[in-house]
């Protein structure tokens, strides 16, 4: 059994609900999201983030609406860009009825939070009349009184509470197109409330590590947390969250889920960290085709591999590869077996050469298979 076939398996089973033309839980690829950090109101700039993110390979992207002008500044940013926009709500129930409204495909928030029932039955009136779903987001930073009264600090226990006590007021209105998220900076805690959330319910789960910090520690945590769940089975969309630009966020995303075998997309390069026998510099190979493969959108393997003693073995394992030979000439390899050699002054355009080929073949062949 491989790993696909296992994952199936023990993929945790969830209701599955839409966030615009995406789905979540089920059997539905595990979307990636993030949020834009532009002032809603400037379109312009919100938009150009939302098309960065896109050209990442977003899925979901969320904007903040904290006031009346980020909400009227959404019809317009929804028109001109290509994902489900969610609508970032807290405490002015107003605000998501107006985001419902200007065509929101998803409001992030928590009922119990809004005020008097009348004011939730107006919201998720607006939701239900919009074709709207929800999120319901707790966060280990903005717990309920009563729940840091009960339990003394933020812990799972708390977490889980607070998100089933959200979940019956949305479910008493007999509103069930919801997701969950239970996100602590602290990644125990956090992975801790997935796991008992996804053991007494069949929500669909957003899962993050909040607040994980920055580029390389926030991916570290993140890392972490969420490989632990995704390997679990738990999850059904899932954000990076870095103290970066909002397409770093999506990239690593992406890398978690291909790295795990969950979904593909792009060159994914498998190389050596490089030592005293390698044939080439093989640093500085791989950050030159990162990123002039960055565009490709159709799954690969590629291995860059500094010398023999493992180069033929993990090209076995792709679809193109590089081993570094004697002499400035190395061995490249095409489905797991030799092909031709070529001089290390114009390797690197040449593996251009030969992923952008391979492509053009994989996608002809979808076209004629269609």
């Amino acid at each position: 059994m491989n790993y696909r076939e296992y994952q199936q398996i023990i993929r945790r089973k969830s209701r599955q609900i839409s966030v615009g033309a995406v789905k979540v839980g089920g059997d539905a690829p595990i979307s990636v999201q993030t949020m834009t950090n532009t002032l809603t109101h400037d379109v312009a700039g919100t938009v150009a983030q939302i098309l960065r993110a896109e050209k990442a390979g977003v899925d979901i992207v969320r904007v903040s609406c904290p006031d009346e002008e980020s909400t009227a500044a959404l019809a317009d940013i929804i028109r001109q860009v290509n994902v489900p926009i969610v609508a970032d709500i807290h405490f002015h129930y107003k605000r998501a009825i107006e985001a419902a409204q200007a065509g929101a495909a998803c409001l992030r928030i928590n009922p119990g939070n809004i005020g008097s029932p009348e004011r939730v039955r107006e919201v998720v009136k607006a939701a239900r009349d919009h074709g709207c779903s929800m999120r319901i987001g707790v966060n280990a930073g903005s717990l309920e009184r009563h729940l840091l009264e009960k339990y003394g600090e933020p812990n799972p226990e708390a977490l889980v509470e607070s998100a089933l006590e959200h979940a019956k007021i949305l479910q008493d209105h007999d509103f069930h197109e919801f997701k969950i998220s239970v996100k602590a900076s602290d990644v125990f805690m956090a992975v801790a409330a997935y796991q008992q959330l996804a053991e007494v319910c069949d929500h669909p789960l957003h899962i993050g590590i909040t607040e994980a910090g920055g580029k390389r520690t926030g991916t570290v945590k993140s890392a972490i947390g969420l490989g632990s769940l995704l390997w679990a089975g738990i999850g059904d969309t899932m954000r990076v969250s870095l103290s970066a630009e909002p397409e770093e966020e999506v990239h690593v995303g992406w890398e978690m889920l291909k790295s795990l075998g969950l979904r593909h997309r792009g060159v994914r390069i498998i190389s050596c960290p490089s030592c005293a026998r390698q044939g080439f510099n093989v640093i500085d190979t791989v950050a030159q085709l990162e990123e002039r493969l960055a565009y490709i959108e159709t799954p690969l393997t590629l291995s860059i591999i500094g010398c023999v003693v493992n180069g033929p073995g993990e090209a076995l394992m792709t679809d193109l590869g590089i081993t570094g030979g004697g002499s400035g000439r190395h061995m490249v390899y095409a489905a797991g077996k030799t092909d031709h050699t070529i001089e290390g002054e114009t390797m690197i355009d040449h593996i251009v050469g030969l992923v952008e080929a391979k492509v053009a073949s994989i996608q002809q062949a979808k076209l004629a298979a269609e």
